[in-house]
């Protein structure tokens, strides 16, 4: 879906940035323990500001959440070898409202190197947004692998279990994005207004500061 140039600034930039903030794995089950993660990369660089509003995939997210969609979040996770699997959860799961529900979120995690199932790709229950609670995490559950090459796009209900997989492969590092909308009428995961500094945000196009909440 995404033009092989643009992966290859994306990720050029998600390593630009990890070295300069010295990154590290956060050390917990949902994070990571040989993953390098980076929150609020609209405020890292202006590459990103081109995922959001990328016309193969925003008009998908739109279908599922409206156009007055915001967006929640934009977060890197370059995992590495010997990960191991995170825990299969929902994206909506702090939504605090009974499930089955119309779609709240839309999660779009895009794969800047193949995601195959020896390095960890994203792990999908299908169905699963479809039921009438979110997962017991003391339990496993059967799931897929999204096996996508480097430019894809995986769209999904924000609903729908998943996690990434286990990275068994001994030096091939998993990199994706995870591009997160919600609903117009849901407070978003990162906060737009405060994180991405004003200087920034003057050279965003109108439709980024319609996602970012300036309407």
């Amino acid at each position: 879906m995404i033009d092989l140039d643009l992966v290859d600034e994306l990720l050029y930039e998600i390593r630009r940035v990890e070295g300069s903030l010295e990154t590290k794995p956060k050390g917990n089950t949902v994070e990571g323990y040989k993953t390098l993660r980076t929150y609020n990369l609209l405020a890292k660089g202006d590459a990103f500001q081109k995922m959001p509003v990328h016309p193969e995939v925003l008009p998908l997210v739109e279908r599922v959440l409206e156009p007055d969609c915001l967006l929640s979040g934009m977060t890197s996770m370059d995992l590495g070898p010997g990960e191991v699997p995170q825990p299969l959860h929902p994206d909506d799961f702090v939504i605090n409202i009974p499930r089955p529900h119309m779609p709240l979120v839309c999660t779009t995690i895009w794969a800047l190197t193949d995601f195959t199932e020896e390095n960890g790709a994203t792990r999908l229950v299908p169905g699963s947004h479809k039921l009438d609670h979110i997962p017991d995490y003391s339990r496993t559950y059967d799931s897929i692998p999204a096996v996508m090459p480097a430019g894809s796009v995986l769209v999904f209900n924000g609903s729908l279990w998943h996690g990434s997989g286990q990275n068994r492969s001994e030096d091939s590092w998993r990199v994706g994005v995870n591009v997160q909308y919600c609903a117009g009428f849901i407070r978003t995961q990162q906060n737009q207004y405060v994180g991405i500094p004003d200087e920034t945000k003057r050279g965003f196009s109108e439709r980024l500061l319609e996602l970012c909440g300036y309407t």
